[in-house]
């Protein structure tokens, strides 16, 4: 998820770079994309017939005889009339559905709250509001109802240039005109602050149309202010410890939170993803976590909260960088709880923690680590999952393995277990307890030779066919002498899925077997090498491949984050991917978002009547947008989504879309 703030045009701006972080894995540790060349190399592929070979080299052949069968155009899992992939200042869904706000950047969530006023915006006011970039949805159904329940939201990441009047300056130098960004005052500081975390709130559908219940008794918004409890076995260690919170146990909010989910047992649980940025100054001389903070990027110094709280400074608190990079689980049943960060789970630039019981009743979470060349993980719970007893499930996260994937060229993968005294992750490589291997899971990992992938995003377990897909978002730093079969561009801009089967369909097993489900990018273009079947229409193809969702049915559905004017011609949206049968491969556009926007969630209500989809950053951007070509700010929108209003700026929402009439999405 894109929260890197750079120069453009002069001004600090929040743009869409397909990159998160700057690529801190030196390790010697083999990418994908070499695995996948060396285990398709043996079938005499050559690098020039890049129409066939390419395909061929991406793809098992599972896929590829599925893929085949697919030519013949039936089978699919889906109906709907696709819509037409382009770029433009609104929304668009396919004909027959309505996609209606439910919730915008702003909007009351209490029965006090104010309000939503741009020119008069408050963290107080915040607090009590819907926050910013929503990222993850999630629903918790109340009584078991697919029409009543609890809407749990991530807010990622704030964009100052879009959110606050005034703060884009223009200014001449060297005779040319160029836009800067002020520095922010700490009120809009606490504005940004209040406008992270996460929020919790009662929604309701009636006469087919959902709509939020502002005096629901467990709404709740989680910040960057708000108390939370450091849990697991990294809470009180010293690298954990600082003046405002000597037990090591206490941690003051959660920040850059992306993907998440919600547990078997009822809890909504926060990534905590890019934690770089938020961090300023330099560490002492010396400082043991000199290393660890480099191999996370840390400082970026991208946000100017240091400049107001001293424990984003590293020179003033150089202890609390730690403290970020979590899993964060709340109790959404108990407003007053306090939100835990579970170390369990291990530090790192989080996407995602979806999850599933597995046969023997324990838990499993995968988890992406959202960064090129970093890893793939997933957790297993020590305890049983006790659909009977939900007080029993609530810390089940404080105990469990955590584990690293590496794949193998012939197909095959295994979980190398990320636990204190196994192999290398000892003594002699400065690890002296659990909690130092999980404050470093990165270096860990390292070390245990797992495989460097191409930004791993939302990782979804289907429970119908058994399988869990992985969406890797791209790789725009391979070299040119890094092309090879598999990756036969350099500055690979599309991304890939990869489908994993864990040994006899057990989700807590140790290995398994992967195939890449889905090479992206633009099928008509010989040299991008797309695998999509070729009953994927013009509209149909994708790159970018970010978040996703599985529905009741056991249908792929994925969210993309990077497909703009520049690279693809096209705006961020929903795709329809076939994985079974006939139609493996073939993918539809459901859904489309405003130009500058990306698509997160989605996520589908139990009964497959609602997909809930969240619209990120619109308007950001616009100078690759040829109807505006010039950078976007609040006096200055590409578009003014979704008020249109000339007194509102953009805002970014969450949108309920259902089918008119009534009826399961997409049937």
């Amino acid at each position: 998820m894109p929260e890197q703030l750079r120069q453009e045009s002069g001004f600090r701006t929040s743009l869409l770079e397909q990159n998160d972080g700057p690529g801190t894995n030196l390790s010697d540790n083999r990418t994908m994309g070499e695995i996948i060349a060396a285990r398709f190399s043996r079938r005499s592929l050559l690098k020039g017939s890049l129409a066939v070979t390419a395909i061929a080299a991406t793809v098992g052949p599972i896929a590829l005889g599925s893929a085949e069968k697919a030519r013949a155009g039936t089978g699919s899992a889906f109906s709907f009339d696709e819509v037409e992939a382009g770029i433009d200042e609104k929304h668009h869904v396919s004909t027959g559905y309505d996609a209606d706000v439910l919730l915008r950047w702003g909007d009351p969530l209490f029965p006090d709250s104010p309000e939503f006023d741009p020119g008069k915006q408050s963290a107080a006011a915040q607090s009590k509001q819907f926050g910013y970039n929503n990222d993850y949805v999630g629903y918790i159904p109340i009584d078991g109802s697919a029409s009543h329940g609890l809407l749990v939201v991530n807010h990622e990441y704030t964009n100052p240039h879009l959110m606050f009047e005034g703060i884009v300056k223009v200014v001449e130098k060297d005779g040319k005109k160029k836009l800067e960004l002020a520095p922010l005052s700490k009120d809009q500081v606490d504005v940004e602050m209040a406008a992270h975390g996460g929020t919790i709130v009662e929604i309701k559908k009636e006469s087919g149309k959902w709509r939020v219940v502002r005096d629901g008794k467990l709404n709740r918004r989680v910040t960057a202010m708000t108390e939370i409890d450091l849990t697991g076995p990294a809470a009180g260690s010293d690298r954990l410890k600082t003046a405002a919170d000597p037990s090591g146990t206490k941690v003051i909010g959660t920040v850059n939170n992306c993907a998440g989910g919600v547990t078997p047992w009822g809890t909504y649980v926060m990534a905590e993803e890019n934690i770089h940025g938020y961090f300023s100054g330099e560490l002492p001389e010396g400082h043991r976590e000199a290393a660890n903070y480099k191999r996370m990027g840390i400082p970026e110094a991208a946000y100017e909260w240091a400049a107001y709280y001293d424990r984003f400074d590293l020179a003033k608190e150089p202890n609390e960088p730690n403290r970020f990079g979590w899993i964060v689980e709340v109790d959404v049943q108990d407003p007053t709880s306090a939100p835990k960060k579970r170390t369990a789970l291990g530090r790192f630039k989080h996407e995602g923690a979806e999850s599933i019981v597995a046969k023997d009743g324990r838990v499993v979470f995968y988890l992406g680590d959202d960064e090129r060349f970093d890893y793939v993980y997933k957790f297993v719970t020590a305890g049983k999952f006790n659909p009977d007893d939900r007080a029993a499930n609530l810390n089940l996260l404080d105990d469990g393995t955590l584990y690293v994937a590496k794949f193998a060229e012939d197909g095959t993968m295994e979980w190398l277990p990320v636990v204190f005294g196994e192999g290398p992750l000892t003594a002699e490589n400065d690890f002296k307890s659990h909690a130092d291997v999980l404050i470093e899971t990165r270096r860990a990992a390292d070390l245990l030779g797992a495989t460097k992938m191409d930004r791993p995003e939302d990782m979804q377990p289907n429970p119908v066919n058994g399988k869990v897909y992985l969406n890797l978002t791209n790789n725009t730093k391979r070299k040119d002498d890094q092309v090879d079969a598999a990756n036969p561009r350099a500055k690979n801009a599309f991304g890939h899925i990869i489908e994993i089967a864990e040994n006899d369909g057990d989700f807590a097993a140790t290995k398994g077997k992967w195939e890449v489900l889905l090479r992206c990018g633009d099928p008509s273009v010989a040299e991008v090498g797309a695998s999509f079947s070729t009953e994927t229409t013009k509209n149909g193809w994708f790159g970018m491949p970010d978040n996703c969702a599985v529905d009741s049915a056991g249908r792929l559905w994925v969210a993309t984050d990077g497909n703009n004017a520049k690279v693809t011609g096209r705006a961020d949206g929903l795709w329809a991917v076939d994985t079974e049968g006939e139609a493996r491969a073939t993918s539809r556009l459901f859904f489309r978002v405003p130009v500058g926007a990306e698509m997160c969630g989605p996520l589908f209500a139990p009964d497959d009547q609602t997909a809930f989809v969240a619209v990120q950053h619109p308007g950001d951007g616009g100078e690759e947008w040829e109807p505006f070509a010039r950078p976007s700010y609040y006096e200055d929108l590409s578009t003014r989504w979704p008020d249109f209003k000339p007194d509102m700026p953009v805002r970014p929402s969450v949108v309920a879309i259902t089918k008119q009439g009534g009826g399961k999405i997409a049937v």
